[in-house]
């Protein structure tokens, strides 16, 4: 254990607060010191990958899975195998390159999911049984090449399944590692970088997901886990990276695990990221502060987080109620999840027209249905009442949605419908609060994720800062995959001026914080 000063998740969010002030101080940006967006090792030997199978499943019905099979869910009549191919794909549609553009004579690579200034601070390392096609291992997943670093040779999935308090026997095929390198975010961002591991975290984390889901994989996300543990295993520095959330894939039991002989260090060299890279030690501090020391405390946690959610939430008022009207399975746009995730972008401007009640509701209804987190019941008895969002709420600023009065709303998803908070158009201030970005103004539909950090770490300690944001992302992540489902919609993340975005919904978000803003409308 480091013996690190760590600083709690409270003060921690306190300090990377945005307001007017902190804006107009922030400095400019070196960009001759600007981070490359690849981790590059250093003579590895390497896997190389295929190119990635399509997924043909739809969108919109590979987020929707939260619980139980997703092969019985999808429909899929044969589970597809994890093989060499298959988590080629898997990789690519989380964190791969799927478009380049030329602009000012240089090629810039955009990847699968999106993440805060484009710039891809968020890698996979892959820890495996033997595969067809792939040997066990543990690997680095190199978006560049499409390939795999290999960094130990053997079964490791004993020494995962120790850091997450697990029986090794019911350990999954495959499980995937996903990190922060801090320095390609910082560079930036400073400080906030820390609330950004876990935004574009949960945006790789929908997209991979929804691409297991989608084959009829079972998958889940776990936030509960021994970190050091995890760090020995993939061999980084915490004050230069570190795990942000593992997610096992595949058919748990399947296979024998085998026991390795230890777990010798490694430290590989990479190549350098930039000129003078800078630390920001605020970012390692609030990392260390929610630290789990041991597979033991790690089940401990998990299991209080499921007995004690919903934390940090609001309970509904009794204002004038709205229901959504999404689409049923029937009529719901079938576009395949590989093209969805080929189209996704972030919008950059957006038309004033209004978009349709029905598709506004069908993102909504698809994306907002809950998260298969380690930390939410399974128990079907009390998974029946458990509400889709255990960790934050959602609430809306519509300016540009069909039939559906403009003003400020909090989304109930459990019932499927809208509170209205205040009505009246209020672009204005969409576009203030939104850092006084024309794109919050111009957009249909703003929803920010708000959470009570106070009574989330009361409960659940500065981990439990962690859950409120992944919760936020991870459902956002499946928002950008509901909208461009849709041909005609559009969408994009956006940053807030925290202390300003509690006052607008309050008195209901009275002693909550914004933990994620997502936009969408029709792009110009």
């Amino acid at each position: 254990m480091s013996d690190i000063d760590p600083v709690p998740a409270t003060e921690y969010h306190e300090q990377t607060k945005h307001s007017p002030e902190s804006i107009r101080s922030s400095p400019g940006l070196n960009f001759e010191n600007k981070p490359t967006p690849y981790k590059r090792y250093l003579d590895r030997p390497r896997v190389s990958f295929p190119s990635p199978p399509g997924i043909d499943a739809p969108a919109l019905e590979a987020i929707t899975v939260t619980r139980g099979d997703p092969a019985d869910a999808m429909g899929v009549e044969e589970r597809v195998g994890l093989d060499r191919d298959t988590v080629a794909g898997l990789c690519h549609y989380a964190a791969g390159i799927t478009k380049e553009i030329e602009r000012r004579n240089r090629t810039i690579e955009f990847r699968a999911a999106a993440c805060t200034g484009a710039l891809y601070h968020v890698d996979l390392y892959l820890a495996c049984g033997d595969l067809p096609g792939l040997d066990a291992g543990v690997y680095h997943y190199d978006p560049e090449n499409h390939a795999l670093d290999v960094l130990r040779e053997g079964d490791f999935r004993e020494t995962l399944a120790a850091a997450m308090g697990e029986d090794p026997d019911e350990s999954p095929p495959l499980t995937v590692v996903l990190t922060s390198e801090w320095w390609r975010n910082a560079w930036k961002y400073w400080n906030r970088t820390f609330r950004h591991a876990f935004w574009d975290s949960g945006t790789v984390a929908a997209n991979l997901l929804a691409a297991a889901i989608g084959q009829g994989l079972p998958a889940s996300i776990a936030l509960s886990f021994a970190d050091d543990r995890i760090v020995d295993l993939i061999g980084l520095d915490p004050a230069e990276e570190a795990p942000i959330a593992v997610v096992p894939i595949g058919e748990r039991g399947s296979e024998d695990v085998e026991r390795p002989d230890g777990l010798p260090k490694i430290d590989y060299g990479t190549a350098p990221l930039s000129p003078d890279p800078k630390e920001y030690a605020l970012i390692h501090r609030a990392w260390r502060a929610g630290v789990l020391p041991d597979g033991g405390r790690a089940a401990d946690w998990r299991s209080k987080a499921a007995l004690l959610a919903p934390v940090g939430t609001r309970e509904p008022g009794d204002s004038e109620r709205i229901e959504l009207d999404p689409v049923d399975r029937d009529t719901a746009t079938v576009r395949p999840l590989d093209r969805t995730i080929r189209r996704r972008g972030s919008c950059r401007e957006y038309d004033r027209e209004r978009i349709s009640f029905r598709k506004f509701s069908t993102v909504l209804d698809r994306a907002v249905r809950g998260t298969p987190l380690d930390v939410r019941t399974t128990n079907d008895a009390q998974a029946g009442t458990r509400q889709p969002l255990s960790f934050c709420d959602c609430y809306l600023i519509v300016n540009g949605v069909e039939d559906l009065p403009s003003g400020s709303y909090q989304y109930h998803p459990a019932a499927g419908e809208l509170e209205l908070l205040e009505q009246g158009e209020c672009r204005e201030d969409a576009g203030r609060l939104a850092l006084g970005q024309q794109l919050g103004a111009d957009a249909a539909v703003c929803a920010y994720f708000m959470t009570d950090i106070e009574a989330v770490t009361d409960a659940l300690g500065d981990r439990g800062y962690r859950l409120a944001q992944f919760e936020s992302s991870l459902t956002a992540g499946r928002l950008y995959l509901a909208t461009y489902a849709h041909r005609d919609l559009g969408g994009t993340g956006l940053t807030f001026f925290d202390d300003e975005v509690t006052e607008f919904f309050s008195p209901r978000a009275a002693g909550q914080t914004p933990t994620f803003l997502y936009t969408l409308g029709r792009p110009a």
